[in-house]
């Protein structure tokens, strides 16, 4: 399924142009600033993002900019109210994909995003995510919040193996088959023990992830 992040304070337009992308199998969510876009990028990465030009908190170049220095791949559609080249060559050059010119007609924007998403790809599988900690699969970069997190192999493979598996309780004998029987190497349990408190440690304890007793653990993302 197509996920778009749809920046727009124009709440008749955000509206027709959600209804109409839910009835061609996407799901939609609607940010009415810039600041909140952010927010929610810093915990999920969509398919893509619309980004209208004339935002409350600022213009949507600014947010193309954001982008591309926290989620590189995103792909990303300019709308904006008039064919104004500065404007467009401004959006380009802070990272958008391609534009669109206000009004458009819904069909149209579809087929825009198509032809992105034939070019880009579906980036949102990219990028794991629960509560602040984000794993980017490509650069195997982790982040807790705004911070980036140095993680030995050990623990990045465990991270990685419990967002693959979000709200699912993972046993600690799959933990050990998986993270490290894999790769050929013989551990005992207490390897496992020692490597999820260091990981836990460097995520700053973060809640997200649950100790099942007796069992093993469950990534489990905070509503």
């Amino acid at each position: 399924m197509i996920t778009v992040y749809y920046v727009e304070d124009d709440e008749s337009i955000s509206r027709t142009v959600k209804e109409f992308l839910e009835q061609h199998g996407c799901q939609v969510w609607i940010f009415t600033t810039i600041e909140a876009a952010r927010q929610a990028l810093r915990s999920k990465c969509p398919s893509l993002a619309l980004v209208d030009w004339n935002m409350p908190d600022g213009n949507g170049a600014a947010l193309c900019q954001w982008i591309r220095a926290n989620r590189k791949e995103l792909p990303v559609i300019l709308l904006t109210v008039r064919d104004d080249s500065r404007d467009i060559v401004s959006g380009f050059q802070n990272g958008a994909d391609d534009y669109v010119v206000k009004p458009f007609e819904p069909d149209v924007l579809f087929s825009r995003i198509l032809a992105v998403l034939r070019r880009t790809g579906d980036v949102s599988k990219q990028y794991l995510s629960c509560g602040p900690i984000s794993l980017d699969q490509n650069r195997m970069t982790v982040f807790c919040g705004a911070e980036e997190i140095s993680l030995s192999p050990s623990e990045y493979q465990l991270l990685l193996y419990l967002l693959q598996n979000i709200g699912r309780t993972v046993t600690r004998e799959k933990l050990l088959e998986n993270v490290w029987d894999i790769h050929g190497n013989y551990v005992n349990d207490n390897t496992l023990t020692v490597t999820m408190k260091r990981l836990r440690e460097k995520l700053h304890q973060p809640s997200c992830i649950k100790t099942v007793r007796s069992i093993g653990y469950r990534m489990e993302d905070i509503k």
